[in-house]
């Protein structure tokens, strides 16, 4: 891939946006579990984040169908951590409020990752990345994971600390990437990589882990319960998927190369909006407009 038909290296995730029945409910989890700030509140709609940097989106619908296992949608959505002390206050607080939350941990070898389940069977992965320069380097640039045991535990007792406690930190949490239930891994090769612009950092028979600027993924997507899914209808869960990219060039040239490609998508003069091969909705703006 030339580096014009590359996403820029600042490129990041913004937030996700779920749709979900009970707003209350899922507020909760999110805002007394997580430990997410609520930003904003408004209507059918709550924001939440932390240090004024928004992760997930909220949106109360009331006529839309659960999404089926085999279905195209969200795997989970996940929340980088600045360090492990952080990591290990997050993961103490949900599995305390909401201990049957709790689906496992792994690492990955570049991260130390937990995974819960919201009230509404949204997954959801709290997650701290190693430093850059302990990730493991494969030929062109790939990076090597693994799913290893994590003892959650024996994590919690090292980096829960009582200053840990004491003082809880607030600062350097974003969405640093989502995993997507997919149909086919060569049609998602084709649209958000050859396309829009992503690399490819790591490949497995059954999913593929995309990111710009080397990061080890900023879209994970796989088959693993979803082969041959096809589009989906809309219902509760995923809503749009936010991307941002640094600067106005950025979102003219991947305006060009969904024109390429026959991609159809709106503009309204700051944000791109389009669907992924199955009704999955981005939207991708530019930081310097924002």
């Amino acid at each position: 891939m030339s580096t014009e038909n590359i996403l820029a290296a600042g490129t990041q995730m913004g937030e996700v946006e779920l749709l979900v029945r009970d707003l209350d409910l899922m507020t909760r989890f999110y805002h007394e579990a997580v430990t997410l700030d609520v930003q904003q509140a408004e209507g059918d709609t709550v924001i939440l984040g932390r240090d004024g940097i928004s992760a997930l989106k909220l949106r109360r619908e009331t006529d839309l169908p659960p999404l089926r296992p085999g279905d195209a949608g969200l795997y989970h959505s996940a929340l980088l951590f600045p360090d492990q002390s952080s990591l290990a206050l997050a993961v103490a607080t949900v599995a305390s409020r909401e201990p049957h939350s709790f689906s496992g941990s792994a690492d990955h070898l570049y991260s130390e990752a937990f995974y819960f389940d919201d009230p509404e069977g949204n997954g959801l992965e709290l997650y701290r990345d190693r430093p850059r320069d302990q990730w493991t380097y494969e030929a062109g640039g790939r990076i090597r994971g693994a799913t290893l045991p994590l003892d959650p535990n024996a994590f919690l007792r090292t980096h829960l600390t009582e200053d840990v406690i004491a003082a809880p930190p607030r600062e350097g949490m974003t969405l640093g990437h989502i995993h997507l239930q997919v149909g086919n891994l060569d049609q998602a090769r084709s649209f958000y990589v050859d396309t829009l612009g992503f690399e490819i950092k790591t490949e497995l028979p059954q999913a593929l882990f995309i990111s710009a600027g080397g990061y080890h993924h900023h879209i994970g997507m796989n088959t693993w319960r979803s082969n041959g899914a096809g589009p989906r209808a809309a219902t509760f869960g995923l809503g749009i998927v936010d991307i941002t990219v640094p600067a106005r060039v950025d979102i003219d040239a991947l305006a060009s190369r969904l024109t390429f490609a026959g991609i159809q998508f709106g503009f309204d003069g700051q944000t791109l909006l389009f669907e992924d091969p199955w009704k999955t909705k981005l939207r991708v703006r530019a930081a310097e407009l924002s």
